[in-house]
């Protein structure tokens, strides 16, 4: 299987994630177990062969 686990802050947040999509929110992950979520962080780096994807949060916008 070719699944990957996501960390935030070094923190596992999913597993089993088979579709890792940036979006406007931030990403989106898709999972064999879980519903999808939407996260609000960008990507730091993807590892394929440790099947790891670690993500760094988004910084909040000031009014």
């Amino acid at each position: 299987m070719c699944q990957a686990t996501v960390y935030l802050d070094e923190e596992v947040i999913m597993n089993d994630v088979m579709s890792v999509e940036p979006i406007p929110e931030g990403v989106r992950l898709t999972s064999m177990f879980e519903p999808v979520r939407v996260v609000k962080a960008g990507i730091r780096e993807i590892d394929l062969m440790s099947h790891r994807v670690m993500l760094t949060p988004l910084a909040e916008k000031e009014d």
